[in-house]
Protein backbone atom coordinates (compact mmCIF):
# COMPACT_ATOMS: atom_id res chain seq x y z
CA UNK A 1 0.00 0.00 0.00
CA UNK A 2 1.42 3.21 -0.43
CA UNK A 3 -0.44 6.90 -0.33
CA UNK A 4 -1.46 8.99 -3.15
CA UNK A 5 -3.60 12.15 -4.54
CA UNK A 6 -6.92 12.67 -7.09
CA UNK A 7 -6.89 15.71 -9.46
CA UNK A 8 -9.73 16.08 -11.54
CA UNK A 9 -8.10 18.48 -14.12
CA UNK A 10 -6.48 21.01 -11.47
CA UNK A 11 -8.81 20.93 -8.87
CA UNK A 12 -7.70 18.73 -5.88
CA UNK A 13 -10.23 16.14 -5.21
CA UNK A 14 -8.36 14.51 -1.91
CA UNK A 15 -5.63 11.60 -0.65
CA UNK A 16 -6.11 7.94 -1.51
CA UNK A 17 -4.54 4.40 -0.41
CA UNK A 18 -3.67 2.48 -3.20
CA UNK A 19 -3.49 -1.25 -3.53
CA UNK A 20 -1.62 -2.86 -6.12
CA UNK A 21 -3.67 -6.05 -7.46
CA UNK A 22 -1.94 -7.23 -10.59
CA UNK A 23 1.40 -6.48 -12.07
CA UNK A 24 0.10 -8.19 -15.65
CA UNK A 25 -1.88 -4.97 -16.46
CA UNK A 26 -1.75 -4.64 -20.75
CA UNK A 27 -4.46 -7.83 -20.94
CA UNK A 28 -6.83 -4.95 -22.05
CA UNK A 29 -4.31 -3.72 -24.99
CA UNK A 30 -3.84 -0.96 -22.62
CA UNK A 31 0.60 -0.76 -22.21
CA UNK A 32 2.00 -1.40 -18.97
CA UNK A 33 1.78 1.12 -16.45
CA UNK A 34 3.78 2.27 -13.54
CA UNK A 35 1.58 4.49 -11.45
CA UNK A 36 3.79 4.46 -7.88
CA UNK A 37 4.41 7.44 -6.74
CA UNK A 38 2.63 9.53 -8.77
CA UNK A 39 -0.42 11.37 -9.08
CA UNK A 40 -3.75 10.50 -10.31
CA UNK A 41 -5.44 13.30 -12.34
CA UNK A 42 -8.98 12.31 -14.14
CA UNK A 43 -9.34 13.70 -17.82
CA UNK A 44 -12.96 12.97 -18.52
CA UNK A 45 -15.73 10.74 -17.64
CA UNK A 46 -17.02 7.66 -19.47
CA UNK A 47 -20.58 7.17 -21.57
CA UNK A 48 -22.87 6.19 -19.00
CA UNK A 49 -23.74 2.24 -19.71
CA UNK A 50 -27.71 2.07 -20.29
CA UNK A 51 -27.29 -1.96 -20.00
CA UNK A 52 -24.08 -3.17 -18.24
CA UNK A 53 -22.81 -2.07 -15.15
CA UNK A 54 -19.07 -0.69 -15.90
CA UNK A 55 -17.14 -3.24 -13.84
CA UNK A 56 -19.00 -5.80 -16.31
CA UNK A 57 -18.33 -4.20 -19.10
CA UNK A 58 -14.66 -3.60 -17.53
CA UNK A 59 -14.18 -7.38 -16.79
CA UNK A 60 -15.10 -8.07 -20.13
CA UNK A 61 -12.35 -6.46 -22.38
CA UNK A 62 -9.21 -6.71 -20.24
CA UNK A 63 -7.88 -10.82 -19.33
CA UNK A 64 -5.28 -9.30 -16.70
CA UNK A 65 -8.12 -8.02 -14.12
CA UNK A 66 -7.86 -5.19 -11.44
CA UNK A 67 -4.70 -2.98 -11.88
CA UNK A 68 -5.29 -1.91 -8.30
CA UNK A 69 -7.60 -1.01 -5.75
CA UNK A 70 -7.83 2.68 -3.98
CA UNK A 71 -9.71 4.22 -1.09
CA UNK A 72 -10.46 7.12 0.26
CA UNK A 73 -10.61 7.22 3.96
CA UNK A 74 -12.21 10.69 4.74
CA UNK A 75 -16.18 9.81 5.76
CA UNK A 76 -17.76 13.05 4.52
CA UNK A 77 -20.15 12.94 2.53
CA UNK A 78 -19.27 16.31 1.21
CA UNK A 79 -15.55 15.84 0.34
CA UNK A 80 -15.14 15.60 -3.93
CA UNK A 81 -14.18 12.26 -3.57
CA UNK A 82 -17.28 11.11 -1.88
CA UNK A 83 -19.23 13.54 -4.31
CA UNK A 84 -17.29 11.61 -7.41
CA UNK A 85 -17.87 7.94 -6.06
CA UNK A 86 -21.74 8.91 -5.46
CA UNK A 87 -21.78 10.43 -9.05
CA UNK A 88 -20.16 7.19 -10.84
CA UNK A 89 -22.59 4.87 -9.54
CA UNK A 90 -25.48 7.28 -9.69
CA UNK A 91 -24.69 7.83 -13.54
CA UNK A 92 -23.35 4.21 -14.00
CA UNK A 93 -19.91 5.82 -15.92
CA UNK A 94 -16.32 5.52 -15.48
CA UNK A 95 -13.98 8.12 -14.03
CA UNK A 96 -11.13 8.04 -16.65
CA UNK A 97 -7.21 9.31 -16.46
CA UNK A 98 -5.11 8.86 -19.34
CA UNK A 99 -1.41 7.30 -18.49
CA UNK A 100 1.36 6.31 -21.21
CA UNK A 101 -1.39 6.04 -23.84
CA UNK A 102 -3.48 3.69 -22.21
CA UNK A 103 -6.99 4.10 -19.86
CA UNK A 104 -7.26 3.91 -16.34
CA UNK A 105 -10.70 3.70 -15.86
CA UNK A 106 -11.55 4.16 -11.92
CA UNK A 107 -15.00 2.25 -11.09
CA UNK A 108 -17.01 3.45 -7.82
CA UNK A 109 -17.18 0.29 -5.70
CA UNK A 110 -18.79 0.01 -2.36
CA UNK A 111 -16.95 -0.78 0.66
CA UNK A 112 -17.19 -3.32 3.45
CA UNK A 113 -15.11 -0.55 6.04
CA UNK A 114 -16.94 1.44 8.22
CA UNK A 115 -20.15 0.60 7.19
CA UNK A 116 -19.48 1.60 3.01
CA UNK A 117 -18.86 4.92 3.99
CA UNK A 118 -15.47 5.54 2.87
CA UNK A 119 -15.09 6.16 -1.30
CA UNK A 120 -13.79 2.78 -3.06
CA UNK A 121 -12.39 2.54 -6.72
CA UNK A 122 -11.26 -0.47 -8.67
CA UNK A 123 -8.63 0.30 -11.38
CA UNK A 124 -8.57 -1.25 -14.88
CA UNK A 125 -5.92 -0.62 -17.56
CA UNK A 126 -7.38 -0.52 -21.36
CA UNK A 127 -6.39 0.66 -24.35
CA UNK A 128 -7.63 3.99 -25.79
CA UNK A 129 -11.17 3.66 -27.21
CA UNK A 130 -11.55 -0.02 -26.19
CA UNK A 131 -14.17 1.07 -23.28
CA UNK A 132 -16.24 3.53 -25.23
CA UNK A 133 -16.54 1.47 -28.20
CA UNK A 134 -17.47 -1.59 -26.27
CA UNK A 135 -19.59 0.12 -24.17
CA UNK A 136 -21.62 1.55 -27.87
CA UNK A 137 -22.26 -1.96 -28.76
CA UNK A 138 -23.60 -3.16 -25.56
CA UNK A 139 -26.03 -0.75 -24.87
CA UNK A 140 -27.15 -1.07 -28.62
CA UNK A 141 -26.82 -4.95 -28.18
CA UNK A 142 -24.88 -5.25 -31.50
CA UNK A 143 -21.67 -6.85 -31.88
CA UNK A 144 -18.78 -5.22 -34.40
CA UNK A 145 -18.14 -6.27 -37.34
CA UNK A 146 -14.85 -5.04 -39.32
CA UNK A 147 -14.53 -5.33 -43.17
CA UNK A 148 -11.60 -5.34 -45.28
CA UNK A 149 -12.26 -3.31 -48.74
CA UNK A 150 -10.45 -4.29 -51.64
CA UNK A 151 -10.52 -8.04 -52.86
CA UNK A 152 -13.41 -8.36 -50.18
CA UNK A 153 -16.47 -6.18 -50.56
CA UNK A 154 -14.89 -4.41 -53.74
CA UNK A 155 -12.93 -4.71 -56.83
CA UNK A 156 -11.01 -1.82 -57.72
CA UNK A 157 -8.30 -1.09 -60.59
CA UNK A 158 -6.50 1.30 -62.10
CA UNK A 159 -5.01 1.62 -65.39
CA UNK A 160 -1.52 0.19 -63.68
CA UNK A 161 -3.02 -2.28 -61.95
CA UNK A 162 -5.15 -3.28 -64.83
CA UNK A 163 -1.84 -3.38 -66.96
CA UNK A 164 -0.07 -5.72 -63.79
CA UNK A 165 -2.86 -8.24 -63.70
CA UNK A 166 -2.92 -8.47 -67.27
CA UNK A 167 0.81 -9.04 -67.56
CA UNK A 168 0.70 -11.62 -64.81
CA UNK A 169 -1.74 -13.83 -66.20
CA UNK A 170 -0.05 -13.47 -69.29
CA UNK A 171 2.92 -15.46 -67.97
CA UNK A 172 0.90 -17.69 -66.81
CA UNK A 173 -0.60 -18.75 -70.09
CA UNK A 174 2.77 -18.91 -71.41
CA UNK A 175 3.88 -21.73 -69.00
CA UNK A 176 0.49 -23.59 -68.12
CA UNK A 177 -0.48 -26.93 -70.70
CA UNK A 178 -3.96 -27.49 -69.11
CA UNK A 179 -6.16 -26.68 -72.00
CA UNK A 180 -9.40 -25.98 -69.53
CA UNK A 181 -7.22 -23.53 -67.26
CA UNK A 182 -5.73 -21.63 -70.15
CA UNK A 183 -8.97 -20.97 -71.61
CA UNK A 184 -10.06 -19.79 -68.28
CA UNK A 185 -7.35 -17.77 -68.12
CA UNK A 186 -8.08 -16.27 -71.07
CA UNK A 187 -11.55 -15.09 -70.39
CA UNK A 188 -9.97 -13.20 -67.41
CA UNK A 189 -7.39 -11.50 -69.80
CA UNK A 190 -10.01 -10.17 -72.35
CA UNK A 191 -12.28 -8.84 -69.09
CA UNK A 192 -9.66 -6.88 -67.52
CA UNK A 193 -9.08 -5.32 -70.68
CA UNK A 194 -13.18 -4.52 -71.67
CA UNK A 195 -12.69 -2.85 -68.02
CA UNK A 196 -9.36 -1.35 -69.22
CA UNK A 197 -11.02 -0.09 -72.12
CA UNK A 198 -13.90 1.73 -70.11
CA UNK A 199 -11.97 3.02 -67.37
CA UNK A 200 -9.28 5.05 -69.88
CA UNK A 201 -12.03 6.61 -71.64
CA UNK A 202 -13.34 7.83 -68.80
CA UNK A 203 -10.41 8.92 -67.78
CA UNK A 204 -9.41 10.86 -70.72
CA UNK A 205 -13.35 12.36 -71.37
CA UNK A 206 -15.39 11.73 -68.57
CA UNK A 207 -17.65 9.48 -70.58
CA UNK A 208 -17.42 5.88 -71.77
CA UNK A 209 -19.18 4.44 -75.17
CA UNK A 210 -21.26 1.41 -73.88
CA UNK A 211 -22.81 -0.76 -76.43
CA UNK A 212 -22.78 2.10 -78.72
CA UNK A 213 -24.05 4.79 -76.55
CA UNK A 214 -21.82 7.46 -75.22
CA UNK A 215 -22.51 7.78 -71.63
CA UNK A 216 -21.36 10.77 -69.83
CA UNK A 217 -20.04 11.14 -66.20
CA UNK A 218 -22.50 12.81 -63.13
CA UNK A 219 -21.08 15.22 -60.86
CA UNK A 220 -21.61 13.80 -57.25
CA UNK A 221 -21.05 16.43 -54.13
CA UNK A 222 -19.42 14.62 -51.33
CA UNK A 223 -20.30 16.71 -48.36
CA UNK A 224 -17.22 17.97 -46.15
CA UNK A 225 -16.87 15.64 -43.09
CA UNK A 226 -15.43 18.54 -40.70
CA UNK A 227 -14.98 22.21 -40.60
CA UNK A 228 -11.52 21.27 -41.68
CA UNK A 229 -12.35 19.76 -44.81
CA UNK A 230 -14.07 20.67 -48.47
CA UNK A 231 -17.12 19.39 -50.09
CA UNK A 232 -15.58 17.37 -52.99
CA UNK A 233 -17.35 17.22 -55.95
CA UNK A 234 -15.98 13.59 -58.25
CA UNK A 235 -17.72 12.60 -61.94
CA UNK A 236 -19.13 9.10 -61.37
CA UNK A 237 -20.31 7.00 -64.46
CA UNK A 238 -22.57 3.95 -62.76
CA UNK A 239 -22.89 0.75 -64.96
CA UNK A 240 -25.75 -0.67 -63.10
CA UNK A 241 -26.12 -3.91 -65.53
CA UNK A 242 -22.70 -4.54 -65.56
CA UNK A 243 -22.32 -3.88 -61.46
CA UNK A 244 -19.50 -1.47 -62.28
CA UNK A 245 -18.85 2.55 -60.78
CA UNK A 246 -16.37 4.76 -62.22
CA UNK A 247 -15.07 7.38 -59.72
CA UNK A 248 -11.86 9.42 -59.51
CA UNK A 249 -10.29 9.75 -55.92
CA UNK A 250 -8.96 13.20 -56.64
CA UNK A 251 -11.19 14.67 -59.19
CA UNK A 252 -8.36 17.27 -60.30
CA UNK A 253 -6.33 14.18 -61.10
CA UNK A 254 -7.07 11.90 -63.71
CA UNK A 255 -4.59 9.46 -63.25
CA UNK A 256 -6.45 8.55 -59.85
CA UNK A 257 -9.56 7.71 -61.96
CA UNK A 258 -10.83 3.63 -60.90
CA UNK A 259 -13.07 0.97 -61.98
CA UNK A 260 -15.29 -0.60 -59.06
CA UNK A 261 -17.14 -3.84 -59.16
CA UNK A 262 -19.12 -3.80 -55.77
CA UNK A 263 -19.12 -8.14 -54.80
CA UNK A 264 -22.87 -8.93 -56.36
CA UNK A 265 -24.04 -10.10 -52.63
CA UNK A 266 -23.41 -6.53 -51.08
CA UNK A 267 -26.58 -5.65 -51.34
CA UNK A 268 -28.42 -8.70 -49.56
CA UNK A 269 -25.56 -7.85 -47.03
CA UNK A 270 -26.38 -4.46 -46.41
CA UNK A 271 -30.19 -5.45 -46.09
CA UNK A 272 -29.60 -7.69 -43.81
CA UNK A 273 -27.05 -5.48 -41.67
CA UNK A 274 -30.16 -3.08 -41.03
CA UNK A 275 -32.61 -5.97 -41.47
CA UNK A 276 -36.09 -4.57 -39.58
CA UNK A 277 -34.57 -0.60 -39.59
CA UNK A 278 -32.02 -1.18 -36.80
CA UNK A 279 -28.37 -2.04 -36.87
CA UNK A 280 -27.11 -5.69 -36.24
CA UNK A 281 -23.75 -5.05 -35.92
CA UNK A 282 -21.23 -1.72 -35.15
CA UNK A 283 -19.70 -1.54 -38.55
CA UNK A 284 -15.70 -0.78 -38.56
CA UNK A 285 -13.63 -0.95 -41.76
CA UNK A 286 -9.71 -1.48 -41.91
CA UNK A 287 -7.90 -1.39 -44.88
CA UNK A 288 -4.45 -1.21 -46.19
CA UNK A 289 -5.31 1.78 -48.39
CA UNK A 290 -5.22 5.23 -48.62
CA UNK A 291 -7.91 7.39 -46.05
CA UNK A 292 -9.28 9.49 -49.37
CA UNK A 293 -10.02 6.24 -51.62
CA UNK A 294 -10.71 3.56 -48.43
CA UNK A 295 -13.52 6.95 -48.04
CA UNK A 296 -14.59 6.93 -51.40
CA UNK A 297 -14.87 3.46 -51.49
CA UNK A 298 -17.21 3.39 -48.22
CA UNK A 299 -19.15 5.95 -49.60
CA UNK A 300 -19.92 3.94 -52.91
CA UNK A 301 -21.08 0.71 -50.71
CA UNK A 302 -22.95 2.91 -48.01
CA UNK A 303 -24.37 5.66 -49.85
CA UNK A 304 -27.04 6.24 -47.64
CA UNK A 305 -24.66 6.05 -44.33
CA UNK A 306 -27.13 3.29 -42.63
CA UNK A 307 -24.13 1.38 -41.56
CA UNK A 308 -21.73 4.23 -40.53
CA UNK A 309 -22.83 7.80 -39.22
CA UNK A 310 -20.83 10.73 -41.36
CA UNK A 311 -19.84 12.27 -37.87
CA UNK A 312 -18.25 8.67 -37.27
CA UNK A 313 -16.52 7.69 -40.40
CA UNK A 314 -12.79 9.02 -39.58
CA UNK A 315 -13.10 6.91 -36.37
CA UNK A 316 -14.42 3.53 -38.39
CA UNK A 317 -12.69 3.67 -40.89
CA UNK A 318 -9.24 3.09 -40.70
CA UNK A 319 -6.30 2.87 -42.45
CA UNK A 320 -3.29 0.71 -41.25
CA UNK A 321 -0.13 -0.59 -42.57
CA UNK A 322 0.32 -4.61 -43.05
CA UNK A 323 2.38 -4.45 -39.11
CA UNK A 324 -0.44 -2.56 -37.77
CA UNK A 325 -3.92 -4.93 -38.28
CA UNK A 326 -3.39 -7.14 -35.47
CA UNK A 327 -3.48 -4.06 -33.12
CA UNK A 328 -6.77 -2.74 -35.00
CA UNK A 329 -8.24 -6.42 -34.18
CA UNK A 330 -7.57 -6.34 -30.96
CA UNK A 331 -8.39 -3.15 -30.06
CA UNK A 332 -11.98 -3.10 -31.86
CA UNK A 333 -12.98 -6.37 -32.81
CA UNK A 334 -12.36 -8.34 -29.21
Amino acid sequence: MYKSVVYEGDRLLGEVEVYPQNQNQNGGGGSVVDVRGKEFRISHFSKPSERCPPLAVLHTITSSGICFKMESKSQSHDSPLYLLHSSCIRDNKTAVMLVEGSELHLVAMSTRSNDGRCPCFWVFNVALGLYNSCLVMLNLRCLGIVFDLDETLIVANTMRSFEDRIEALQRKIATEADPQRISGMLAEVKRYQDDKILLKQYAENDQVVENGKVIISQSEVVPAMSDNHQTIVRPLIRLQDKNIILTRINPLIRDTSVLVRLRPAWEDLRSYLTARGRKRFEVYVCTMAERDYALEMWRLLDPDSNLINPKDLFDRIVSVKSGEFHLFSMNYVK
